[in-house]
């Protein structure tokens, strides 16, 4: 479970909704380290071969809009070669968020961040 800001957030929930995007052929959601908020929900993404990873978190709140609440969107995504379980199917996802927390410790760059539509006022 991802906590965030107090609110509880099922990652088979989240995952559901992503894996829904056609270009999307598996999904893991981990929670990150976030100073304001406890964690954030991070989409470990295995996308077609031909798809823009950029484009799709871009894209990403958009299409997850009428499938969930706001909160439960992913804040950043990240592109993987091939699905991020194991041979039997299963999500390791203390050892997945474990390792993406060294990583943004040690500042590595392996986060895709959606771009923010600028505001109109």
């Amino acid at each position: 479970m991802v906590l965030r800001g107090g609110a509880n957030i099922y990652p088979a929930e989240v995952e559901a909704a992503v894996s829904e995007h056609p270009e999307v052929r598996s999904c893991v959601v981990v929670g990150l380290p976030d100073p304001e908020f406890g964690q954030r929900v991070h989409a470990i993404l295995e996308l077609a071969d031909s798809a823009d990873a950029q484009a799709i978190a871009d894209g990403m709140g958009d299409f997850l809009k009428d499938r969930l609440s706001r909160y439960k969107h992913p804040e950043s995504f990240e592109r993987v070669g091939t699905a991020p379980r194991d041979d039997s199917g299963k999500v390791r996802r203390t050892m997945l968020r474990d390792e993406r927390a060294a990583w943004i410790k040690d500042n590595r760059a392996f986060r895709i961040m959606p771009a923010r539509a600028a505001k109109t006022e």
